[in-house]
């Protein structure tokens, strides 16, 4: 089956859509148009390809169940952005980045194989035994599990200041 073409108004309004997106909930896309629109030009194919934004720096299943963590944005794009300074794709990038104070470049793939789920019924654990620690947003109670908080919360879109270690 041969693909279309993606026409360069999709990716205009694709690439508005997701700065305008992004900017509300505290993230920035890279100031480097070209570059970023290419990057909007690949979620598109992907979504062409396989119905979905798969990254378009990761090499996608085409099964949506394995590719979900690397559904833009990925899974990895938080932790990325605190260490750093960009996600994977360097679709996303930091303040010190949109600054000026940083430069992009390549950084490790945090993608590994995913750990399995257990099957059948599980057991609520005690919050001192799940394998990361739990942030929560302090204006709106927003929860998440993961090394760090944030950079801003995806419920109220306060700064990664406002959360605190859920115990």
């Amino acid at each position: 089956m041969k693909r279309r073409e993606v026409p360069t108004e999709d990716i205009q309004k694709l690439y508005q859509r997701l700065n305008r997106e992004a900017e509300a909930s505290g993230y920035h896309l890279n100031l480097d148009v070209e570059f970023t629109k290419e990057l909007v030009k690949g979620l598109l194919v992907n979504e062409q390809r396989y119905g979905y934004w798969a990254c378009p720096c990761r090499l996608a299943s085409g099964v949506k169940e394995k590719d979900r963590d690397i559904i833009c944005p990925c899974d990895y794009r938080d932790p990325d952005l605190t260490e750093y300074d960009q996600c994977y794709c360097a679709l996303y990038v930091s303040e010190k980045v949109l600054r000026g104070e940083k430069t992009t470049g390549s950084i490790p793939e945090r993608r590994g194989g995913a750990p399995e789920r257990p099957k059948g019924k599980t057991s609520s654990k005690a919050l001192s035994e799940l394998p990361l620690p739990v942030w929560r947003c302090r204006v709106c109670g927003y929860l998440c599990a993961r090394e760090t908080p944030p950079e801003a919360c995806p419920i109220c879109k306060a700064k990664r200041d406002r959360f605190e270690k859920f115990t």
